[in-house]
């Protein structure tokens, strides 16, 4: 599964109600590290499909929600288990220590 655009008007939907872990990245096109996350946040919604779910906020356009999780920096992912903020992690990492905030988040 690709992943997909969180908005305000979904977040309940897409994040608060999934049934699967979701790992949202809070991110911006202007930032650089971001640029680099991408490709690998892409890669692990690829092969986790069916076990987690990767949402993508862009601060620059969700303020927002931004502001609700305390986003000060970008890019920042946080983990949302059963409706509940799980953990939340700063800056780059390569997928496999994506994975592991994620399995011990």
């Amino acid at each position: 599964m690709a992943e997909i655009t969180i908005t305000k008007d979904n977040f309940e939907q897409e994040v608060l109600k999934a049934e699967l872990p979701v790992l949202v990245d809070f991110w911006a096109t202007w930032c650089g590290p971001c640029k680099m996350l991408g490709p690998e946040l892409a890669k692990l919604a690829e092969e986790q499909e069916g076990k987690l779910i990767v949402g993508k906020v862009n601060v620059d356009e969700e303020e927002e929600l931004a502001a609700q999780f305390g986003v000060m920096s970008i890019p920042t992912m946080i983990v949302f288990k059963n409706g509940e903020q799980a953990g939340k992690k700063v800056g780059f990492a390569k997928k496999e220590d994506v994975l592991q905030f994620v399995e011990q988040a």
